[in-house]
């Protein structure tokens, strides 16, 4: 690889809502490389609480947070389509404990046979932030729980159901 070519990495998810471990992972990830895309499934197969609109929304502002080169982006079909798209060496995931490793090395291994230019770096979020998942933070928000150490104040202001909201 040349050192004029930028080194390009994808962070892809759902991010339903974003939560602290994703912005721990975007950062790590910033660090890494020149830039971070953060690709923001349209995730036809989920019902998602949040819209694409603004789920690319909380994103945008967390990445003005992390700093660095990191931006939003939609995707939508397979990542690796989207990565060679956008010129990418590499898929960036964060990873919580053994279940999410399992799952993904059987998607890093696949994404390989898919597009082997694209190696995949795992990534942990500090010990802390490893308990928390956006399902987690979603049903604890829905009952009524505080969720403020697990995401953003902006995003805890979003999972505010309207009933409680003044």
């Amino acid at each position: 690889m040349s050192a004029s070519r930028p080194r390009i990495a994808v962070y892809s998810g759902t991010f339903d809502p974003i939560t602290l471990g994703h912005e721990d992972v975007m950062r790590r990830a910033a660090g890494l490389f020149d830039e971070v895309i953060v690709a923001v499934a349209v995730a036809h197969h989920k019902k998602t609480l949040f819209s694409l609109a603004e789920r690319l929304a909380m994103v945008e502002e967390a990445s003005g947070r992390v700093g660095g080169r990191v931006r939003a982006l939609p995707f939508d079909g397979l990542i690796m389509d989207f990565c060679r798209q956008h010129g990418a060496q590499a898929v960036v995931r964060g990873i919580r404990n053994i279940t999410d490793f399992d799952y993904e090395a059987q998607m890093a291994a696949m994404n390989r046979k898919l597009l082997p230019s694209v190696e995949t770096v795992f990534l942990l979020p500090q010990a802390e932030l490893q308990c928390i998942s956006s399902t987690l933070v979603r049903e604890i928000a829905k009952l009524g729980g505080d969720v403020s150490t697990m995401v953003d104040p902006s995003v805890a202001e979003r999972l505010v159901p309207p009933t409680l909201q003044a």
